[in-house]
């Protein structure tokens, strides 16, 4: 077999593949097989029609065209084996001369992906998270679950800090008057005094008895999770639905009862502490991951085929379009409050967090191959079984028995062990 291999670009790769009758014979031989059982010869039962006489009954036309697709298939990963490609797309086939059997001449143009060339990740260094839990962590847990499990009765007067409010709102462009899509709600639920709504908000219900509608004006803050409001001036009409006075429970041994299975208020702040500084070590070591590999890629320098970048989008753009259907909105309500149309979006937003993740995974791939890492069965099955145990119902059972599903667990065990590598690294002194 004679190969060769132009490259057009960093991540594109052609191989001109032209294999003799020496080479062809044996895959013309297998393939024969594939109609054992299927061509039936007078005097010879199925599946055992000698190859000579088998061929001389098959159809020509359907030889040759499964002939041709598992030559193709086997000459250009043999080739593709001898040149160390790292395809990442199926390549695109162009037949250039086929005789029969003896002579086959084709192209296989394929999306590769070139060398990724990584700092000395060794040399890396981050400081061990440290968490801390004060009293006023603590606190303020316990002044929410005073509000959750605090005695709330209907009053006549006007609301005050620490009240309960229903209450029906609607906001418009302080300037245009036009109305905001999301700046609206029915029978909305705030306690005054929580600081949860935006800032500046809630002190204009004080004072509002149930049936009286306010309007008033607040600024979005500069760092507001909608990019198209931060900053941006909202003239609110509100009307009280009603109000509510919140009598909240004294912080005895019974309060902790009704928390939870705790006997005394030192057993439910203890438990509160405990479960707020695993919280906070398990996000402060998250965060510590994530800023390394991030590091690790930004100094990383590689050639990404574009293939893998839109095929992220396109989880990305699915993952986006589900979570706003759960959050009760369409697509173009979202579109318009981020001042987006799906192009603009895909193209500003996805398409840097796509190689972002791209680039990061590459890395680790890389990183994992170089340390030698790998998952063995027996890490692979406890794993499964533990996933197994965490989902009951029988059609996750069922996903979880597909292969694809063992190999997508595989590859987190893989990225889990790569990414502590790193963390290793970073942290040991």
């Amino acid at each position: 077999m004679q190969v060769k291999k132009t490259n057009p670009s960093p991540t594109k790769t052609i191989l001109t593949v032209v294999a003799d009758e020496k080479e062809l014979a044996p895959i013309k031989a297998h393939v024969l097989t594939h109609f054992q059982g299927r061509v039936k010869v007078p005097g010879f039962r199925a599946g055992k029609v000698p190859a000579e006489l088998l061929e001389k009954h098959v159809e020509p036309g359907a030889l040759q065209s499964e002939f041709l697709e598992e030559a193709i298939e086997q000459l250009y990963v043999a080739a593709a084996n001898d040149h160390r490609l790292r395809p990442v797309d199926r390549p695109q086939i162009s037949v250039k001369k086929f005789v029969p059997f003896t002579t086959l001449e084709f192209e296989a143009s394929v999306e590769v992906l070139g060398e990724v060339k990584l700092p000395d990740y060794t040399k890396i260094k981050k400081a061990k998270p440290e968490t801390k839990v004060t009293e006023a962590d603590v606190k303020d847990v316990i002044t929410s679950l005073q509000q959750r499990l605090g005695e709330k009765k209907d009053v006549g007067r006007a609301a005050k800090e620490g009240d309960q409010v229903f209450l029906d709102f609607r906001g418009v462009d302080a300037k245009t008057k036009e109305p905001i899509s999301g700046a609206d709600g029915k029978d909305y639920p705030l306690t005054i005094g929580s600081n949860t709504f935006i800032p500046g908000f809630e002190p204009e219900l004080i004072g509002l008895k149930a049936g009286e509608e306010k309007t008033f004006t607040v600024t979005f803050p500069k760092d507001y999770g909608v990019k198209v409001l931060q900053n941006r001036k909202v003239t609110f009409t509100v009307t009280i639905i009603k109000v509510q006075e919140v009598v909240l429970p004294k912080i005895d041994d019974d309060f902790a009862a009704k928390a939870g299975p705790f006997k005394t208020v030192a057993e439910l702040k203890a438990d509160i502490k405990k479960q707020l500084v695993e919280e906070k070590q398990y996000q402060a070591e998250r965060d510590l991951e994530s800023e390394l590999v991030k590091e690790i890629s930004d100094k990383s320098k590689m050639t990404i085929p574009e293939v893998l970048i839109n095929d992220q989008i396109t989880r990305l753009w699915t993952d986006l379009q589900q979570n706003i259907m759960y959050r009760g909105q369409t697509m173009q309500e979202f579109l318009e409050s981020e001042g987006k149309t799906e192009e603009t979006y895909r193209e500003d937003i996805l398409k840097l967090q796509a190689t972002d993740r791209v680039k990061a995974s590459l890395v680790l791939a890389e990183i994992a191959e170089k340390e030698k890492l790998e998952v063995t069965p027996e890490e692979l099955e406890i794993r499964m079984q533990i996933l197994k145990g965490q989902y009951q119902d029988a059609q996750m059972q069922a996903e979880l028995e597909k292969p694809e599903a063992r190999r997508d667990v595989a590859a987190r065990l893989l990225t889990e062990k790569t990414v502590k590598k790193l963390v290793d690294y970073a942290t040991k002194k």
